[in-house]
């Protein structure tokens, strides 16, 4: 019995690594973010926690450690009955096996969700600086004018800003009328805790007086990526800017191969 149950689990070990091969590529692919080293040490581990997990809970595993006694008294019909179970077993037995460990594998490789941190670098393609406009991105306000008034940080935003803070090097820019409206943006930004996570500061928060200036402070800066509700600050960076994402409720259409467009940031990053 002790020999005929390390066959069967060496033959389940065997079945398990042909279909760990097969599934292999796909698993790479959703993690390709995640360091080679990284995924291997979880891999191994996972793999081996749960395909113990399952072979110590399978029936089969259950019946070898606790055979069943026939009792003196069976009937020759049962006997036969037996005979033929037994006769027939080893086909059965493979084919159990062979579907215990497809399930393994199976349960193991699970489409896995990526974070926000991880759609956040994918989406900008690794890059590190990243220049924002306040209006109509950030702020609920859609123009200059209606800073003169208030400033609201769009609470739907904040969460996709704090992650872009964690990988890039984030400046954020807006036009003002006046020193109270520069106020009272630094104030609401402040109030919604955008500059706690430490990777925001209010040196990185430039203002100025037209449209051509933000242009030129994103020009100075260089980032990889600009974004922008203005489609002629859009135009006239494309020719120099990497990456350009235009924030408009219409989605216009697509023309040039490095600006791309979104109704909101949180839909660029595919929180909505």
């Amino acid at each position: 019995m002790a020999d005929s149950s390390k066959d069967e689990l060496i033959q389940i070990i065997k079945r398990f690594g042909a279909y760990l091969t097969v599934k292999m590529s796909n698993f790479f692919s959703v993690f390709h973010n995640l360091d080679s080293r990284s995924v291997g040490a979880i891999a191994g581990l996972a793999v081996a926690i749960i395909f113990t997990w399952r072979l110590l809970r399978s029936p089969n595993a259950m019946d070898r450690r606790q055979p069943k006694r026939l009792g003196t008294r069976a009937s020759s019909s049962g006997t036969n009955s037996q005979a033929n179970t037994t006769s027939a077993s080893p086909g059965v037995s493979s084919c159990l096996e062979d579907s215990q460990a497809q399930i393994v594998v199976d349960d193991f490789f699970q489409p896995v969700k990526p974070t926000l941190g991880q759609i956040v670098r994918q989406k900008l393609c690794e890059g590190r600086k990243v220049t924002c406009r306040l209006v109509g991105v950030i702020l609920e306000e859609s123009s200059p004018e209606e800073l003169l008034k208030q400033a609201t940080v769009r609470s739907s935003v904040l969460e996709v800003l704090l992650e872009i803070t964690k990988y890039c090097d984030l400046y954020l820019m807006e036009r003002v009328l006046n020193d109270e409206s520069e106020k009272r943006v630094l104030l609401a930004l402040e109030d919604a805790g955008i500059f706690t996570s430490g990777g925001l500061i209010k040196d990185k928060v430039l203002f100025c007086s037209t449209e051509n200036g933000r242009a030129s402070f994103v020009r100075q800066l260089e980032p990889d990526w600009h974004i922008d509700t203005n489609p002629e600050i859009i135009s006239q960076l494309a020719r120099f800017i990497k990456y350009l994402l235009q924030i408009s409720p219409s989605r216009p259409e697509r023309t040039v191969s490095n600006v791309f467009s979104a109704r909101s940031l949180e839909e660029f990053f595919g929180c909505m």
